[in-house]
């Protein structure tokens, strides 16, 4: 039994709590043997909830938890108030050593806070970015950072190169991952003071494969593994490239239905496009961890449902057993005694 990885998942957290995070954690214990989970939240409903589903009983444990941090509250005030709140309880039980991860569809800055407050971060770690994975023509990239921290310096973004790096080569197997700086041009001249600056300490990053700017443009064609940039700009990527995304299936789809011949001509393409599109699909990949803590906090979507909550069950079992913390905190600490 010593290889369980056990995930503590917050029952009570995003759009479709508690039905959506019961059921995709459900999913997840059934699929795999490896795996215990505590459903962190309100019993009694949490309870209702699991009476659904068929699970095995010995690898999955209710933790009641009587509060709920909602998603308009005032991060830190939450944190530090309701602190029998699914949330806090959920991240306690990593610090506690209990469990190895923490999945929420809950409040992005409650989780961003408490991650950096409760588990804490590994010494020598700066800042702690939030890292979630985007399809590209290639298959996916790690953008990095994507909404925890919006006033980076040059220091952080080249952790943020780093931890991803660690990242891509040993949860995605992404082997010497290609590592870019978004910018407005390719030219190493080009940007703001942040990315100029940067820009030749990642030139000298040995233990990292840089590979130069990259334009936005060029992010969904898979240029580089690893996207590096501080937390606006990323939140901006990743927001427009949700919302074109679903623009363009809604736009395939209506033009499929158009005409009698595009209705047959969709039903032949059908199958094809199906899993094409499948491939875009953010859900596939899981939430985004917050890389730089003692312990795995994984953020999936507040309109997130099953699948996707059990596809980011899924990646804490890869990210435990590559002990990814741990090569983090290897890669920084050489960093620190390099300097």
């Amino acid at each position: 039994m010593s290889d369980i990885v056990k995930v503590a998942v917050d029952a009570m957290g995003g759009d479709y709590a508690p039905e959506e995070p019961v059921k995709g954690a459900v999913e997840a214990v059934n699929a795999k043997e490896n795996l215990f989970i505590y459903l962190v939240g309100q019993e009694s409903i949490v309870k209702k909830e699991l009476a659904k589903y068929s699970y095995p009983a010995d690898r999955m444990e209710i933790v009641p938890a009587s509060e709920v941090i909602e998603t308009g509250e005032p991060p830190v005030q939450a944190i530090q108030k309701k602190k029998d709140s699914s949330l806090v309880k959920a991240l306690r039980l990593v610090r506690q050593g209990e469990a190895s991860a923490f999945v929420s569809c809950g409040s992005t800055g409650a989780v961003l806070v408490g991650g950096q407050v409760l588990v804490g971060k590994i010494k020598g770690v700066e800042r702690a970015p939030l890292a979630p994975l985007i399809p590209t023509a290639e298959g996916v990239s790690l953008l990095i950072d994507c909404g925890a921290n919006v006033d980076a310096r040059p220091s952080h973004l080249i952790q943020f190169a780093k931890m991803g790096s660690v990242y891509m080569e040993n949860v995605m197997g992404v082997k010497n991952p290609r590592v870019g700086l978004v910018n407005i041009g390719v030219e190493e001249e080009k940007g703001n003071a942040l990315v100029k600056e940067t820009y030749p300490l990642l030139k000298e990053c040995k233990d990292i494969n840089f590979v130069g700017n990259v334009e936005a443009r060029d992010i969904p064609k898979g240029v580089c593994d690893v996207i590096v940039c501080e937390a606006f700009v990323g939140n901006v990527i990743l927001k427009l490239y949700e919302g074109v995304g679903a623009t363009l299936i809604k736009k395939i789809k209506g033009g499929m239905m158009s005409s009698l011949r595009s209705k047959i001509g969709a039903l032949l393409v059908k199958p094809a496009l199906k899993e094409t599109l499948k491939a875009f699909d953010a859900s596939e990949y899981g939430g985004a961890p917050l890389l730089g803590l003692k312990g795995l906090v994984v953020k999936s979507h507040g309109s997130s449902k099953a699948n996707e909550i059990r596809n980011s069950i899924f990646q804490c079992i890869t990210f435990t057993q590559e002990d990814i913390c741990g090569k983090i905190k290897e890669h920084i600490t050489t960093e620190k005694q390099g300097e």
